[in-house]
């Protein structure tokens, strides 16, 4: 039976600064979880699940693994409905500076602030076989709940790092292809896309900052489709949506 003090410290990681202080993550449900207990680039601090998710799983003799009731996995769980495996996980150590950038799309997100955006795009770019993504540091955190959630394991197979990126799109090379969503730039069906290069995702209700637009040298635009007799229009794409849109155009090239 879990601690109420245990409780406490586990339910406190569904917080940054907790997140931050003690280095360490939640992550839940069984299909994630399993993939965690499959990587060994990720470790794993403590498990705890209900007796049917032990009937199936073998759980390494070096991992903490506690059985718990519904009961109290739903009191450490930041599921509206609980699943049956919660895993508190250790936050690794990122280093930005070996990034390699040719001959492929690397992903720059912008102030991102919705968890559910940021996972989404994360699941987007794992299955267009994006390897980093560099986030601005107001970008919503990567071990948020729900960014974890949303990302359905992909957080595993994206590299995520924080940096600035006015110094990050200042030390590229000369001339190399920086992409952006914009309204005034080309149409993205029409466009002779480049084969590799920086695609950066704005902020979902103001866009690319000002300060980044200057960098770019390929602005792109995805053409509304003005149905006939429809009077009415959205003024733009959700974030995420974007995103699978453009990285679905450059996996052609």
């Amino acid at each position: 039976m879990l601690t109420a003090s245990r409780i406490k410290q586990i339910s406190s990681l569904s917080q940054k600064k907790f997140r931050k202080e003690l280095g360490l993550f939640v992550a839940e449900g069984e299909k994630v979880v399993t993939e965690l207990l499959e990587n060994a680039n990720w470790e794993i601090h403590q498990i705890f699940a209900i007796d049917s998710w032990f009937d199936k799983h073998n759980v390494p003799a070096n991992i903490l693994a506690e059985k718990v009731s519904p009961k109290d996995l739903s009191r450490i769980s930041t599921l509206v409905t609980p699943n049956q495996v919660l895993a508190v996980v250790k936050i690794p150590e990122r280093i930005i500076d070996n990034i390699r950038l040719q001959k492929r799309y690397t992903l720059l997100l912008d102030n991102i602030q919705d968890p559910g955006n940021f996972g989404t795009i994360l699941r987007t770019a794992d299955w267009f076989g994006v390897e980093n993504i560099i986030c601005s540091e107001n970008t919503v955190e990567l071990y948020n709940p729900k960014v974890i959630q949303a990302s359905m394991g992909s957080f595993m197979r994206v590299n995520v790092f924080y940096n600035s990126l006015k110094k990050f799109l200042e030390r590229l090379p000369s001339g190399f292809p920086a992409m952006g969503a914009m309204l005034e730039g080309e149409n993205i069906h029409q466009s002779k896309l480049p084969k590799e290069g920086i695609l950066i995702i704005g902020n979902e209700s103001r866009g690319i900052s000002p300060d980044l637009t200057k960098y770019i040298n390929h602005k792109l635009n995805i053409p509304l489709n003005r149905l006939r007799g429809k009077n009415n229009f959205p003024d733009s794409l959700n974030a995420a949506v974007a995103n699978g849109i453009i990285l679905s155009h450059l996996s052609k090239h």
